[in-house]
C-alpha cells in the first residue's frame, strides 16, 4: 500500500526518497547538460558546414592559372621610331578576364616602347612602337589568374637618307613635337651655361663648336631624374624629352656629328663618317643646311656661321636663342656663343640681344646680307622639313 511520507512524498513502502530540494537539483542538473550537449551538437555542425564552405571555396578560387593568347602584326618593323605594331592579348575559351593586362619589354629596352595597354571585347591590346636601334625585342605579358606569356618580334634598320645630305633618316625628327622640345632644350641648355659660373661648366666647353655640340648631345637624352641630378644646371625646366629616340641609344651610339661628305650609307656606321667631335666648320658644312642670310629667317635653335679671313680659327658659330627661357626679358630675342681662347685667356661665354649683335662695334661680326664674313642661317639637319 501506499504510505504518505509528508505532504510532498508519496512512496512504496520500504523505499527511500530524497528530499525534494534535492531532487529538484538533481532535475535541473540533468537539464542543463542535455541542453550543454544540444548546443554543443549545433555548434559542431555549425562548424563543419562551414569548414566544408571554406574548403569548397578553396577549391574553386584556387584553379589552375589559364592561359594567355598573345599575337604581334606585324612581327617585324623598320627601326624608324614611328612604325608600329598591334599586340592582342586573349584569355583562354572559358576563362574570364579578372583585371588589368600589363606588358612590359624583357629584351631591347631601347628598341621599342609599349603604348597603353586597353580593355578590348575579347581582352586587352597595345602598340608597341619601333624605336630606331634594330634588334630583337621580347615582351612579356601578364595578367590576373592567368600564366604569364612571351612573344617576340624584330625591328630592322632604316638605312634612308631622303635628303642625301649625309643624315640618316633614323635620326631626324620629323614630328612636330620632337623638334619643337629639341629646339627648347638646345637653347635652354646653351643659355644655362652662360648663367653658371666658369668653374662649374663641363670642361668640354672651351670654344663655339663646343658649346654647340654640348647643347646639341644633351638636348637629345632622356631627361630623367637621373640625368638631372649627373647635369648641375642651376635649374631644369619642366619639358619633354624627344620621344622618337635618346641618346646614346641609336645606331649611332655616341657618335653624333658626320665627319665625312656623302650621301649616308648602311657602311658609314662603323667607317669613322661620324664623331663625336665637329668643329665649326664640320658643323657648317656637313650636320646643317643653309635657310637664308637673313636674320629675321632664324629660329630658336639655329645657328649662324661666320667665316672671317684668319689662319686661327676662321670658321665661328652662334645660337639663335630667341626668348630666354631662364629670365624675364619680354620680347627681346638674344644670341649666345663662346668667343673661344686667345693666347691663356680662355675665352667667355657671350650673349647679346639681335639688335647688339646687328650694331656690333666690329663690322665683320654683324648679322647682314652685305657683310661677306657672314655665311648666313643654317638649320639642323635632324630638323629637316622644320621649314
Amino acid at each position: 500500500m501506499l504510505k504518505r511520507v509528508n505532504s510532498n512524498t508519496i512512496a512504496c513502502p520500504g523505499e527511500h526518497h530524497l528530499p525534494s530540494s534535492v531532487t529538484n537539483r538533481y532535475n535541473r542538473f540533468h537539464l542543463a547538460a542535455r541542453s550543454s550537449r544540444r548546443l554543443a551538437l549545433t555548434l559542431g555542425v555549425g562548424v563543419l558546414v562551414f569548414v566544408g564552405f571554406v574548403w569548397s571555396r578553396s577549391i574553386f578560387s584556387h584553379r589552375p592559372p589559364g592561359t594567355l593568347l598573345v599575337s604581334i602584326r606585324p612581327v617585324e618593323l623598320i627601326a624608324d621610331g614611328y612604325s608600329v605594331a598591334s599586340l592582342r592579348i586573349e584569355p583562354q575559351a572559358g576563362r574570364s578576364r579578372a583585371g588589368a593586362a600589363k606588358v612590359t619589354i624583357v629584351e631591347g629596352h631601347h628598341r621599342a616602347t609599349v603604348g597603353e595597354v586597353r580593355e578590348t571585347t575579347s581582352g586587352w591590346s597595345a602598340r608597341i612602337r619601333a624605336g630606331v636601334t634594330p634588334g630583337r625585342v621580347l615582351l612579356r605579358v601578364e595578367a590576373p589568374e592567368f600564366e604569364p606569356a612571351t612573344i617576340e618580334f624584330a625591328t630592322t634598320i632604316e638605312t634612308a637618307d631622303r635628303r642625301s645630305d649625309g643624315t640618316p633618316d633614323f635620326v631626324r625628327l620629323d614630328g612636330q613635337h620632337d623638334r619643337e622640345t629639341f629646339r627648347r632644350w638646345f637653347t635652354f641648355l646653351a643659355e644655362a651655361q652662360y648663367f653658371q659660373e666658369p668653374a662649374a661648366r663641363p670642361v668640354e666647353i672651351n670654344d663655339c663648336a663646343a658649346l654647340i655640340r654640348y647643347a646639341y648631345r644633351e638636348a637629345l637624352r632622356n631627361h630623367d631624374n637621373g640625368w638631372a641630378n649627373s647635369a648641375h644646371l642651376p635649374l631644369i625646366p619642366a619639358l619633354d624629352s624627344i620621344d622618337k629616340y635618346e641618346y646614346p641609344h641609336t645606331p649611332l651610339g655616341p657618335a653624333l656629328f658626320r665627319v665625312r661628305p656623302g650621301a649616308f650609307q648602311p657602311i658609314d656606321l662603323g667607317n669613322g663618317t661620324f664623331s663625336q667631335f665637329a668643329d665649326a666648320q664640320t658643323l657648317y658644312r656637313l650636320n646643317t643646311h643653309f635657310v637664308s642670310r637673313s636674320l629675321l629667317r632664324a629660329a630658336p635653335g639655329d645657328l649662324i656661321f661666320y667665316k672671317q679671313a684668319s689662319d686661327h680659327m676662321p670658321f665661328h658659330s652662334m645660337i639663335v636663342l630667341g626668348k630666354s627661357q631662364i629670365e624675364k626679358s619680354g620680347n627681346t630675342r638674344y644670341v649666345i656663343y663662346h668667343t673661344g681662347p686667345t693666347g691663356k685667356d680662355p675665352g667667355e661665354i657671350r650673349r647679346l640681344t639681335l639688335d647688339e649683335l646687328m650694331h656690333f662695334p666690329e663690322p665683320q661680326w654683324r648679322p647682314l646680307e652685305t657683310n661677306p664674313s657672314f655665311l648666313g642661317v643654317f638649320r639642323w639637319n635632324i630638323l629637316g622639313g622644320d621649314e
